[in-house]
């Protein structure tokens, strides 16, 4: 999010903030090393990264993409 304030000069309440703040906060779930939680589930729970991406990611990513095809969807209806 931080990284991306200076490249927009869109009101903060602007449709693309909320995508930003959407594709920031999930995507880093499919990769377990994206997220604090992530790390923290590694130590905990003994998982290895290898196992988290050929098990896991692609749940992550099938469910990024719905949300990201939700969102538009829904920018594209409210919109008119």
């Amino acid at each position: 999010m931080a990284a991306s304030m200076g490249m927009f000069t869109d009101l903060i309440d602007a449709k693309v903030w909320h995508f930003i703040a959407f594709t920031a906060g999930t995507g880093g779930s499919m990769l377990i090393i994206g997220s604090a939680a992530g790390v923290a589930a590694m130590g905990m729970e003994k998982i290895d990264f290898i196992w988290y991406f050929k098990n896991i990611s692609w749940l992550a990513a099938i469910g990024f993409l719905a949300g990201c095809g939700v969102f538009l969807l829904q920018y594209l209806i409210l919109a008119h």
